[in-house]
C-alpha cells in the first residue's frame, strides 16, 4: 500500500534531503560566526530516520485506514479473466469497471561490465547500510540530481553523468545551468552530453568508461552506482494476461481522453499510462478514471493536463507549472516572458537566499497566464498561488491587487506582477495624468 512514492520515491527521497541539509548547516554558519564542529554522519541512523519517515506516513495508505472508509482492501496477485472479472487466488470478483494502476519500474543500464557490479536505483539505494564513498549517478533528471545532491553533503564523493547537454533536459536551459551551478558549488562533478559505455573491476572499486559529446572518452572510478536513467511502465503482468491491450511508442498503456484502454470499462492511470511520472498526476487521472466509470453513461470529463505542477527539490527548489519557453518555442505558441530576480526580494535577502528568479510566460499583450517557473527557497509552496491563478484564468493584474505578507517569500509573486504591470502600463492614461498633474502644479506655483 502507498506504491512506489511512499516506499521507495517521494517520501524517502524528501527525508533524505532533509537531513542532508543538516551536514551542511555548520559550513554556512562558520562563515557566518557561529561555529559548530565538522558533523560525524552515522549513516546508519540517517537511514533509519529515513525508514522512519515511511513508517509515520504509512497509516495515511494503510489498509486498516481504507477498511475505516468502506473500501474492501484484498492482497494477492490479480489476473483479469474477462473485462468484467479479476481473479485473486481462488475468488473471482464480477465488476462493472476497472482500474488498472500497477506503475512503474527504474530503467537499468546494458552495458559491457554491468554484470561486476550492482546497479541501485531509487528504489533499492534505500537499502545501502554504509555510506558509498565513491557514488556514480546515471541521469542527471529529478531523481537524480536530488538523491546526489543529498549522498554528496553526507560525505560522497559524487559524480554524475548525464546523456543530455543539461541537468533537467525538459527544462529551460537557464534552469539546467542554474541546476549544474549548484551541484557544482557542493563538489559534485557532472558531465553532460556523456554517457557510459563500459564498467570494469579494479579491486574492491570500479572504473566506468565514459563517452563524451566530443567522441573522447574519460575513466571515472566509483565504488557503488545509481542509475537514475528513467522508468518504464510495468506492463509485463498485463502482456501475460487473456486480454490484449495497445501500447504506445514508449510501451506505456494506450488510453483514450477519458483514460480509457481499448476496453472502453477498464481505465488506466498513474506511471502505466502516463504521460506524467508524478503521484499527484496519478492521483488526479484517479479521480477523472473513477468519476468516468461511475458517470459514462450519462457524462464524461476528458483528462486536463494543462496545469501540471512540477517540483525538483535542490537548493534552491524548481518549481513550474505550465509552458516553459522551450516547450512554447517548440510548439510555435507566441509568448511574452516577465522575470522577478530573487536578488531583489527582502526576506531573500535577509535569509541569504537570493539565488534564482520567478519567470512567467503570458499570452501577448495579455496578463493571462500560460506558464510559470521559479526558482527559489521554497518554490514548491510558492507555485500554488500561480497554479491557482493559471488554472483559473487569474491574470497577474489581479494578483497585483491582492495584499501580500511583508517580508515573505510568497511577495515575490506579487512583484513578478508588479513587473508585467509596468511593462503594460496604460500609456494613454499616464501621459493625460502627467499633463493634468503638471496643469495643477502650474497653477498652484502662480498662486
Amino acid at each position: 500500500m502507498g506504491g512506489d512514492c511512499l516506499n521507495r520515491g517521494c517520501v524517502p527521497s524528501k527525508a533524505i534531503l532533509s537531513l542532508s541539509k543538516l551536514a551542511k548547516v555548520y559550513k554556512e554558519a562558520s562563515a557566518l560566526g557561529i561555529k559548530y564542529a565538522p558533523p560525524q554522519i552515522q549513516f546508519s541512523k540517517v537511514m533509519n530516520k529515513v525508514k522512519e519517515a515511511i513508517k509515520n506516513v504509512a497509516p495515511h495508505d494503510s489498509v486498516e485506514r481504507y477498511t475505516q472508509l468502506g473500501v474492501e482492501c484484498i492482497e494477492g496477485d490479480a489476473s483479469l479473466l474477462s473485462p468484467w472479472e479479476v481473479k485473486v487466488g481462488d475468488r473471482v470478483i464480477k465488476t462493472r469497471n476497472i482500474v488498472l494502476a500497477t506503475g512503474g519500474s527504474p530503467v537499468y543500464l546494458d552495458i559491457p561490465g554491468i554484470d561486476t557490479v550492482q546497479q541501485y536505483s531509487s528504489d533499492t539505494i534505500w537499502d545501502l547500510k554504509a555510506l558509498p564513498p565513491e557514488l556514480l549517478v546515471v541521469g542527471g533528471g529529478p531523481i537524480g540530481s536530488e538523491l546526489a545532491l543529498a549522498f554528496s553533503r553526507l560525505g560522497s564523493k559524487v559524480s554524475i553523468v548525464q546523456r543530455s547537454s543539461q541537468l533537467l533536459p525538459k527544462e529551460d536551459y537557464d534552469v539546467g545551468k542554474l541546476a549544474l551551478s549548484t551541484l557544482t558549488k557542493e563538489g559534485i562533478q557532472v558531465l553532460c552530453g556523456a554517457r557510459p559505455v563500459k564498467v570494469a573491476k579494479k579491486g574492491k572499486t570500479h572504473t566506468a568508461t565514459i563517452l563524451l559529446s566530443n567522441g573522447t572518452k574519460k575513466q571515472l572510478s566509483f565504488t557503488h552506482m545509481l542509475v537514475a536513467a528513467g522508468r518504464k511502465a510495468a506492463t509485463d503482468s498485463l502482456r501475460s494476461q487473456s486480454l490484449e491491450f495497445e501500447y504506445n511508442d514508449n510501451e506505456t498503456l494506450k488510453t483514450n481522453k477519458y483514460l480509457q484502454t481499448r476496453y472502453p470499462n477498464i481505465y488506466a492511470v498513474g506511471d502505466l499510462t502516463g504521460p506524467y511520472q508524478f503521484t499527484h498526476m496519478a492521483g488526479h487521472m484517479g479521480w477523472y478514471a473513477v468519476v468516468n466509470a461511475l458517470f459514462s453513461s450519462l457524462l464524461k470529463f476528458p483528462i486536463d493536463y494543462s496545469n501540471v505542477p512540477f517540483i525538483t527539490y535542490l537548493s534552491p527548489e524548481f518549481a513550474r507549472v505550465g509552458l516553459n519557453e522551450k516547450e512554447a518555442k517548440v510548439a510555435g505558441i507566441p509568448y511574452e516572458v516577465y522575470t522577478y530576480d530573487m536578488k531583489e526580494s527582502d526576506r531573500a535577502i535577509a535569509e541569504r537566499r537570493t539565488e534564482g528568479y520567478i519567470k512567467v510566460l503570458t499570452v501577448p499583450k495579455k496578463d493571462t497566464i500560460l506558464g510559470a517557473s521559479i526558482i527559489s527557497e521554497r518554490a514548491g509552496e510558492m507555485l500554488g498561488e500561480l497554479l491557482i491563478a493559471k488554472k483559473y484564468k487569474i491574470g497577474l493584474n489581479k494578483i497585483l491587487g491582492v495584499i501580500h505578507p511583508y517580508p515573505s517569500y510568497g511577495e515575490a509573486i506579487k512583484s513578478v506582477a508588479g513587473v508585467w504591470k509596468k511593462s503594460n502600463a496604460p500609456t494613454k492614461a499616464l501621459d493625460y495624468l502627467e499633463k493634468h498633474f503638471k496643469k495643477r502644479l502650474g497653477k498652484k506655483t502662480q498662486q
